[in-house]
């Protein structure tokens, strides 16, 4: 038996108008000039500064005026951009190489950027707010954190949780054809981490599509689903403090949006060590020439990657200790600052040293500096390590990229934390995922972009793959 397609794509493949691909092009060239578009503003102020007194302190003191004018900057230009193209953006197959395609595309493309750029701006009070200005309908009491959408075309209800990465209804491809539909997410309804859901699909009325999963076509409310395809799950809501999860009173509001405000901290600290690095190779420069400065340049960047990470590691410490295996409700201090410490990583440690030293003994290293064990030999490619002390990575295990070793899960907001061990030898393939509680075997393979159950226990020495894993026969 044939499944049947969902919907019908149109037979015919639409024109190739060669205007669309250099709108692409020109597209392209610009979202890579707004980064520079947007610090213009920040250096503009810093030259103020030094116009006066040319000197490190003043260049320093100049770095929390000029980190809010880039970031401002770099928001409304978001904004803007976003609601340029949502205009005229309708429901519908749309050629590839056409205006409206251009304009999806084009939007996605902006969202992408904001997630990484404005990262202290999401998962927090401030994530719906900015959601509405940018056109999508945001209900009261929602949870956003990274996620990317196609924001006119999205709407979410009250009280909904949407998870890291999720993607929302954003477009589809086929046969030089581009479909958009609406996307909704029901009221109180969970989309875990990772979690997609195609355009003129809806998650439920309190339902819960899990990690790394696929919102089903029809989902009853209250339903929950796992995997990918999706599989429907038993689930049983557990009865929580409504004033810690759903409807939190006035004095737990202004303390979060206090501790959330400081997220700007870390970038301020990354502007600042920026600021160090060049004041650096310019003394160099007016010492030993702008030869010798290049050549020491790698250098400096190092010790800023170094100090970078110290400073990350230090916060984590400093702001929540060690990680245990606890249950925390959304609107706790812990959390809040367990999120403050999480910036620090994502905009600090990251883009100076943790993003490019994957796979390395350095990774390693500055991994156990947060409390992960990481065995002798071990091959650790991704730094997705959210609670890194309830991590343990066996001697030869193998963590690939873009790998998350999910520590825990935010179902009927309270987090709750569990350890995750992948023991001697193992290895855990590209893209993979392995939820709370979870363990993987010596000697155990699970295969790229699968997904390791909470709780579930991989026999040593065998081989798993798919959402959620089952057996991997050699012959697949």
């Amino acid at each position: 038996m044939t499944a049947r397609p969902e919907h019908r794509w149109p037979n015919s493949r639409p024109p190739r108008r060669r205007v669309w691909g250099f709108a692409y092009s020109a597209a392209t060239l610009t979202l890579g000039l707004l980064p520079v578009a947007a610090a213009l503003p920040g250096l503009a102020i810093i030259a103020l500064f030094l116009h006066d007194a040319p000197t490190l302190g003043s260049a320093l003191l100049a770095v929390p005026a000029a980190t809010a004018a880039s970031l401002v900057t770099y928001a409304l230009l978001v904004l803007v951009g976003v609601r340029l193209c949502s205009i005229g953006l309708r429901a519908g197959y749309h050629p590839v190489f056409g205006r409206v395609a251009w304009q999806a595309w084009t939007t996605e493309r902006l969202m992408n950027m904001a997630r990484t750029t404005l990262f202290p701006l999401y998962a927090s009070l401030f994530t719906p707010v900015w959601l509405r200005a940018l056109g999508m309908k945001v209900g009261r009491r929602v949870e956003a954190s990274t996620v990317l959408a196609l924001p006119s075309m999205t709407t979410v209800g009250d009280g909904a949780f949407l998870a890291d990465d999720t993607m929302v209804g954003s477009y589809e491809l086929g046969g030089g054809w581009l479909r958009i539909a609406g996307a909704r997410i029901g009221k109180r309804a969970f989309l875990g981490n990772s979690g997609m859901t195609a355009p003129g699909r809806a998650v439920p009325k309190r339902g819960l599509v899990g990690v790394l999963s696929s919102t089903p076509k029809g989902a009853k409310a209250g339903s929950s689903y796992l995997g990918m395809p999706p599989i429907k799950l038993p689930r049983a809501v557990e009865d929580s403090d409504q004033s810690r999860t759903f409807d939190p009173p006035t004095k737990l509001v202004v303390a979060r949006g206090l501790v959330e405000i400081c997220r700007v901290v870390p970038v301020m600290a990354a502007v600042a060590l920026a600021v160090l690095a060049l004041f650096a190779i310019a003394g160099v420069a007016s010492v030993a020439g702008f030869g010798v400065a290049a050549l020491l340049s790698g250098l400096v960047l190092a010790a800023c990657g170094v100090v970078a990470a110290t400073v990350a590691a230090a916060a984590k410490w400093l702001l929540v200790g060690r990680f245990k295996a606890v249950e925390h409700p959304l609107w706790s201090s812990f959390v809040w600052r367990n999120e403050l410490a999480d910036t620090f990583v994502e905009v600090l440690a990251v883009p100076w040293l943790a993003g490019s030293v994957s796979g390395t003994p350095v990774m390693s290293l500055w991994l156990r500096a947060l409390g992960a064990r990481i065995g002798r030999g071990a091959w650790v490619e991704t730094y997705w390590l959210p609670e890194a002390d309830l991590v343990s990575v066996g001697v030869g295990a193998t963590v690939n990229r873009g790998c998350v070793v999910q520590t825990h899960l935010f179902h009927d907001r309270i987090m709750r934390m569990d350890e995750v061990t992948l023991a001697e030898g193992s290895t855990l393939g590209p893209h993979g995922i392995v939820l709370p509680g979870a363990t993987i075997g010596a000697g155990a393979t699970v295969g790229p972009a699968s997904l390791v159950m909470a709780g579930e226990s991989v026999p040593a020495n065998s081989r798993w793959l798919g959402n959620p894993i089952s057996a991997w026969s050699k012959r697949g």
